[in-house]
């Protein structure tokens, strides 16, 4: 319980001190049928990164902040479905994946973010209510519905993003969070399937009028139009994997400079990976800034019991090809690590141990059911 309460405190700390920048991306979808795909650019100033093998049946317990007097309480749940997620703050904390059943959920941020305020829906933070969506749901409808049950609940000050949550069904929506309500566009409401780091309703504004706005910070609505044209344009005779990476090497930021023996971002940020899920096969593609191979992942081949143990990959492990059996058993250790690079590359030097501990021994309280 020490921990727990440690973890709350320092995980609202480190969130508020994160940078609004944070997580700049592009995410899509394409969908030709009898394959569908989705495609983001992760654009950070962090490379770390763990691909995580999530399990099902395990009890969890969103930690919240009660920074001030509320009756909140946190979320809690028993996953039905196993999941592959991309994690870069820690186990349980992803910036998305998708589970067994082929949904797909993935955020960018959006500073006009204003989560809900206070009321009797069980509370979770941002990060984690991904994870959420990704062991109790299989189909977008699922999702939007859980809005009735569940809101994210994150310290002010820290930095918003918006959702694109896919399914197996080719279903798609996006969901933003703006002025305490959810606002969520499918089907007919949603002419391009792309989110950048501006609201939808201003990026298909300008895609529309054929322009670009006077200020474009980290090229949001310029990453925007280019992705929607060329998702108009597909080629149908190309492969779409190929094709897919070819739309986000088109939109990635930055790329590494060397000075005086130190590497820098030349843009601040940079696409440090970019992933292409394609939901129908259940495979997942990869690449990263300092290694282009395409690396590929087969969801089918893992065992999703909690019976046994978590299995993760360090996304900047020097491979290619297939590399599913590469993952190895999860440890604590491997976790810390994370947390401890991942927070100090993004401006938190001084974290003391203790709270690299909390924060990393948090998936320790989550129980196995089985």
């Amino acid at each position: 319980m020490k921990n727990l309460l440690l973890f709350s405190v320092i995980w609202i700390i480190c969130l508020c001190l994160i940078p609004q920048s944070s997580h700049s991306g592009t995410i899509f979808c394409i969908d030709k049928g009898d394959q569908l795909l989705v495609g983001k650019n992760q654009d950070w100033i962090v490379d770390d990164c763990l691909i995580l093998i999530n399990k099902r049946g395990v009890k969890k317990t969103a930690v919240i902040s009660h920074t001030q007097a509320s009756s909140d309480q946190p979320a809690s749940w028993i996953s039905k479905y196993g999941s592959l997620t991309f994690n870069q703050y820690g186990r349980e904390i992803p910036a998305g994946g998708i589970n067994e059943a082929g949904l797909v959920v993935q955020s960018a941020a959006l500073k006009e973010t204003k989560y809900p305020a206070s009321d009797n829906r069980a509370a979770i933070g941002a990060g984690p209510w991904q994870q959420y969506m990704l062991d109790n749901f299989n189909t977008v409808e699922e999702v939007i519905e859980s809005n009735s049950k569940i809101r994210i609940k994150d310290p002010q000050g820290t930095p918003g993003r918006h959702f694109f949550v896919t399914d197996k069904m080719s279903n798609c929506a996006i969901i933003e969070f703006i002025d305490g309500k959810m606002v969520y566009y499918t089907n007919e409401k949603m002419p391009v399937n792309v989110i950048t780091n501006s609201t939808y309703s201003k990026s298909i504004e300008f895609w529309k009028r054929g322009k670009l706005p006077d200020h474009d910070p980290y090229r949001s609505v310029d990453r925007f139009v280019s992705t929607a044209n060329m998702l108009k344009n597909n080629d149908p005779k190309k492969s779409a994997i190929e094709y897919a990476f070819e739309i986000l090497q088109n939109v990635s930021l930055g790329e590494i400079e060397e000075i005086d023996g130190v590497k820098v971002r030349s843009f601040g940020v940079a696409t440090e990976f970019s992933i292409v899920y394609d939901i129908k096969n259940l495979r997942i593609y990869f690449s990263t800034l300092e290694n282009q191979n395409i690396r590929s992942i087969n969801l089918n081949s893992f065992d999703f019991s909690c019976k046994h143990s978590v299995k993760v990959l360090n996304i900047q492990s020097d491979l290619s090809g297939d590399v599913t059996k590469t993952f190895i058993d999860y440890t604590h250790e491997i976790n810390r690590k994370l947390v401890s690079n991942a927070f100090k590359k993004t401006l938190l030097f001084y974290m003391p141990d203790e709270a690299i501990d909390a924060i990393s021994r948090y998936p320790e309280t989550t129980i196995c059911t089985e």
